[in-house]
């Protein structure tokens, strides 16, 4: 869960449907919603990941409201998830990530901030996930 489901979150979901096993259930949403970012789709390009039909949505817009864990990688979508699990047996994990369209300068340089935002989820997501998976394999 991210500020509007349009970089991050939509990103994790991505890589976490790639690395973990496809009975585990992986959705993203966001406080608000927001546009797609062709920077998300060049660098998840470049791992060979897809956000096809993706569309920016909100908790309240989640086909399923019941999960065993939501994990927020800002601030306000933290405070906005332990509000809604106040009452609900959720774990809660906060994983604070950079925004890479607080980048500046040439392409390149916006890309590589991206491109940051891509490695540090994937390497947070093996680290929370895989050792749990037999024989600790990402793929």
């Amino acid at each position: 869960m991210c500020r509007m489901n349009a970089v991050r979150s939509p990103m994790a979901e991505a890589l976490a449907r790639r690395m973990l096993p496809s009975a585990t259930f992986v959705a993203s949403a966001g406080v608000r919603t927001g546009d797609r970012d062709p920077f998300v789709d060049a660098v998840l390009a470049e791992d060979g990941l897809s956000l096809e039909n993706h569309h920016s949505k909100t908790m309240e817009e989640m086909e399923d409201d019941y999960f065993d864990l939501i994990i927020t990688l800002t601030p306000e979508a933290h405070h906005a998830a332990i509000e809604l699990t106040r009452s609900a047996a959720v774990e809660v994990e906060y994983w604070p990530t950079l925004d890479p369209t607080a980048a500046s300068g040439t392409r390149d340089q916006i890309m590589a901030s991206y491109r940051d935002v891509r490695e540090r989820l994937k390497a947070r997501i093996a680290a929370r996930f895989l050792s749990a998976v037999a024989g600790g394999e990402a793929d």
